[in-house]
């Protein structure tokens, strides 16, 4: 599975932040380790870290900060355990991600992620791969006016290897599912292409051209999700998102998408609505 991504990146050398003033690499419950005997050779000469989140695997390339991978597992870890009571939320999520052998792989930049892209190649049928680049994580980057590209490479991979394979008639990355149908509202019709123009009332209007149907549904669920949960509301965050997204507020959400909106509060799912903040604590 190809993961999806918005291919854009935000240089730490504009304002410099000190990650470790914010979080130590010991600061996890899940323990950072050498690549594991079961993981595909492939896999082993390219990351040398490992860490295993409710069996799914975390992995880092010899230049991530220990700070980087950590803070990637315990946001990984928020999403699936919200309550943070050391209990998965929802089992069939986390153990439908196992099966697939759910991978988030975080490298130092763009240019390594693209260096190693064909040798990857040949384990997209097996495993759900996600990317994650460390010049990309800001970790309480809000109060910087940053947003957490983590928070967003997370949750497309615990959306595509795990809502979407447990309940297929809501989540499922195809046009015959509720999330589907509410994005064609979202973004004024049914567009299999991305048009030339949105219409005026559109208020999703994702315009990635290398972003087909599938690949915007995936965006759709994590700008509903993480609106809802507050992560979009930051001082200067609309101004960065308004041409792609406009309902960065849990209230505007609930007023102007009730389609979205009720499918992500629809008990049955039991959706977290605390945003992570890459600070996982078993209680």
């Amino acid at each position: 599975m190809i993961s999806y991504r918005q291919v854009s990146v935000v240089l730490i050398t504009l304002l410099f932040i000190d990650l470790t003033q914010i979080v130590t690499a010991d600061d996890t419950q899940f323990p950072v380790m050498s690549p594991n005997e079961q993981l595909p050779r492939i896999l082993k000469r390219i990351f040398d870290r490992q860490v295993d989140v409710f069996g799914t695997t975390v992995l880092a390339t010899s230049g991530v900060s220990g700070v980087a991978i950590t803070h990637t597992a315990n946001t990984l870890a928020e999403f699936l355990d919200n309550d943070e009571d050391g209990d998965v939320d929802v089992p069939q999520v986390a153990d439908v991600m196992c099966e697939r052998r759910a991978t988030i792989m975080v490298f130092v930049s763009e240019y390594e992620c693209e260096r190693y892209s064909e040798t990857l190649e040949s384990l997209f049928e097996v495993r759900m791969l996600q990317s994650l680049w460390e010049t990309e994580i800001h970790p309480d980057g809000a109060k910087y006016g940053r947003f957490d590209a983590t928070l967003e490479e997370v949750l497309h991979l615990v959306t595509v290897a795990g809502y979407a394979e447990v309940w297929p008639h809501a989540f499922g990355i195809d046009s015959r599912s509720h999330l589907a149908r509410a994005m064609d509202i979202a973004r004024g019709g049914r567009f299999r292409r991305i048009p030339r123009r949105y219409p005026r009332e559109a208020w999703f209007t994702y315009d990635d051209r290398t972003c087909d149907y599938e690949c915007q549904m995936v965006e759709y669920f994590y700008w509903g999700l993480t609106s809802l949960q507050g992560g979009q509301e930051f001082p200067g965050r609309f101004e960065q998102i308004r041409d792609e997204w406009r309902l960065n507020t849990p209230k505007k959400l609930r007023e102007h998408d009730k389609a979205l909106h009720t499918l992500l509060t629809e008990p049955e799912f039991s959706m977290p609505m605390k945003l992570p903040d890459g600070r996982y604590r078993d209680k």
